[in-house]
């Protein structure tokens, strides 16, 4: 499963079941206009669920494992006081304390996104095509940061098309990790 657990705190709190969910390349890493993942969302859970959730409990960053196992986005659940509790991670500080800042904008919208339905290119992700840039008279990929989700149905159909005929999974590594 692909999960959407930290970061991007406007798009996990409006995402619904059904959407599809794209993240492109970092322009400082030449990538702007490549394909990272997508997926279609089938769950939507708040933090403490997806804490506790035996399906997800390898996303919870164990730091002293490999790279992968250091890198989850399982790292946020509530405390019995009601406080956020943030697991060392790279969210948190480099001495493994809680980083307020990502908690605040991690938690500000507590829902984590589920795709069964997935496709992740990591670094090695193939160039959006020209047709879901420009011939609907809106361009699928955002230029710096933020993110946009309102798009005409026959470009959602296009992308989804397109996005489908690439194959599911896991098919390539973070960017930086070859």
């Amino acid at each position: 499963m692909c999960t959407l657990a930290t970061c991007k705190p406007t798009i996990r709190r409006t995402a619904q079941v059904d959407d599809w969910v794209i993240g492109t390349g970092s322009k400082s890493k030449n990538l702007q206009d490549h394909l990272v993942y997508a997926m279609q969302v089938s769950e939507v859970v708040d933090f403490d669920t997806y804490w506790g959730d035996p399906r997800f409990s390898r996303k919870i960053p164990t730091l002293r494992g490999s790279r992968k196992q250091a890198y989850g986005d399982n790292v946020y659940h509530r405390a019995s006081t009601g406080e956020w509790l943030q697991a060392d991670s790279r969210h948190s500080l480099k001495d493994g304390s809680p980083n307020p800042g990502h908690i605040e904008k991690d938690t500000s919208a507590d829902a984590v996104l589920i795709g069964r339905e997935f496709v992740y290119f990591g670094g090695c992700g193939p160039k959006i095509p020209t047709e879901l840039r420009a011939e609907f008279g809106m361009d699928i990929v955002h230029a710096g940061r933020g993110h946009r989700s309102r798009f005409p149905p026959d470009l959602v159909d296009v992308a989804v098309k397109w996005i489908c005929s690439l194959g599911t999974g896991v098919r390539g590594r973070p960017s930086g990790w070859e």
